[in-house]
């Protein structure tokens, strides 16, 4: 049995928020999957179409069902989405990190923001309104290729994530999430991963489609087997193949 973790492997973060400096804008336009194959003049120019703001911790940037109003790039910080149930439960699709699109326009086939994005950390993001995307999309037509490249990734991804929560065990479908959220929002310390996010259980029951009550019975399983620690707002994966052979299997 892994001995217990006695010290909290957090780094230290922003605690206000701010508008975040204009290098950092640019490079998190260029790693946006809308942007990133463009050159860095017009990296530029689309940075100046946008609107720069700072989020405190814990506060939403739009909300579900508001009218589409404006795309935004995460510049800095961790931001969550949530999208309501037809039974009117929240649930948590996905944690985003800084070079992530999120919100939506009319341009993207939605009139309203189909999720809610909500601050896990002090963020700073960027936003372009639905008429300056429109130009962009005019203007180069790469993006609008990404755009509909994208469309099609996020519909076999619905699918996969369907078939996930369809089949499999509660520790398979814990195994992957927090294997497919090291390799987006992961922190390598060694040989372990650092999960420096504040997700709570009902978070990742929301993500796995089980019950609080199964993600703690199986996060304490996988802690007393050494595969991860835990503590107040954090993951550590400390055996990442064993997890991947949970997650297989």
């Amino acid at each position: 049995m892994a001995p217990e973790r006695r010290h909290t492997p957090l780094a230290p973060s922003c605690a206000t928020p701010h508008a975040c400096p204009r290098p950092v804008r640019l490079h998190a336009l260029s790693r946006a999957r809308y942007f990133a194959d463009l050159p860095p003049a017009a990296i530029e120019t689309i940075d100046a179409r946008m609107r720069v703001r700072g989020y405190a911790e814990d506060t939403p940037i739009h909300r579900v069902g508001a009218a589409a109003t404006h795309l935004y790039v995460l510049a800095e910080g961790k931001v969550k989405l949530i999208r309501p149930t037809l039974e009117g439960d929240d649930v948590l699709i996905d944690v985003l990190t800084p070079g992530d699109l999120f919100g939506s326009a009319a341009a993207l086939g939605h009139a309203t923001y189909p999720d809610t994005a909500h601050t896990l950390t002090v963020a700073c993001a960027l936003s372009i309104s639905a008429r300056d995307f429109r130009a962009v999309l005019v203007e180069y037509p790469q993006v609008a290729l990404a755009v509909l490249d994208d469309v099609t990734q996020r519909l076999e991804q619905a699918h996969t994530t369907v078939r996930r929560l369809a089949s499999g065990t509660v520790e398979h479908r814990v195994a992957s999430t927090l294997l497919a959220l090291a390799d987006k929002a992961g922190e390598p310390r060694g040989e372990e991963i650092l999960l420096q996010l504040p997700l709570t259980r009902p978070d990742l029951a929301a993500m796995t489609g089980t019950t609080t009550e199964s993600v703690s019975r199986t996060l304490s399983r996988l802690r007393r087997a050494g595969v991860i620690a835990t503590g107040r707002r954090w993951i550590s994966i400390t055996d990442r193949g064993r997890l991947a052979e949970l997650a297989r299997h």
